[in-house]
């Protein structure tokens, strides 16, 4: 063993000590993931109302950094950025199936945006790297990203909260994943 290993293993104890603090947390993940999967149609409401939280809390914060702004111009801009947030995440509020659309249709454009950009990165990389797996990767993206967009806007209802969960269930298995490897190396 060597002193980086032994290292590697101080540095690891406090967290085999909480092992089982994060298997839980894993499992709390899978099962928020699998209610979230029962009901696509509440998860993307759900997850609507936390864009809407986090468009709130931001313009608050922008408003209040405003007033730190020195300069008579630049405290106008941060002001109406602020006000801007405020006012966009009340309107998630009054009209969340709007919201969902609109998400829905921004996330398809993206995914087809980055499908297209790692397909002709692939095909650029240097012979002998990786490029068959990012032009593979690239492919898979602009595909879910047409199969989104194809589906716009009927599948704004649904769309939005199956990513919910399978974000949730995939960060709930890297968790417990995490949680046993340390167990076992206890």
């Amino acid at each position: 063993m060597t002193v980086s290993d032994q290292a590697g293993r101080t540095a690891m104890e406090p967290l085999r000590a909480k092992s089982g603090w994060i298997i839980a947390l894993g499992v709390v993940y899978l099962i928020a993931g699998a209610v979230a999967l029962s009901s696509v149609a509440m998860a993307t409401v759900i997850s609507v109302f936390l864009v809407g939280i986090m468009m709130l809390v931001s313009g608050i914060a922008e408003v209040i950094n405003a007033f730190q702004v020195k300069s008579w111009g630049k405290f106008i801009l941060w002001l109406l950025l602020g006000c801007l947030y405020i006012v966009a995440g009340f309107l998630v509020f009054e009209n969340p199936l709007l919201t969902a659309k609109f998400l829905t249709l921004l996330l398809g454009a993206s995914l087809i945006a980055s499908g297209i950009t790692k397909i002709v990165l692939g095909f650029n990389m240097k012979a002998g790297a990786s490029w068959g797996v990012v032009v593979l990767a690239g492919v898979i993206t602009l595909l879910v990203g047409l199969v989104i967009v194809s589906h716009w806007p009927w599948g704004s209802l649904y769309i939005l909260g199956i990513f919910l969960a399978v974000d949730l269930i995939v960060t709930g298995a890297g968790w417990i994943s995490i949680g046993l490897g340390l167990k076992t190396r206890s």
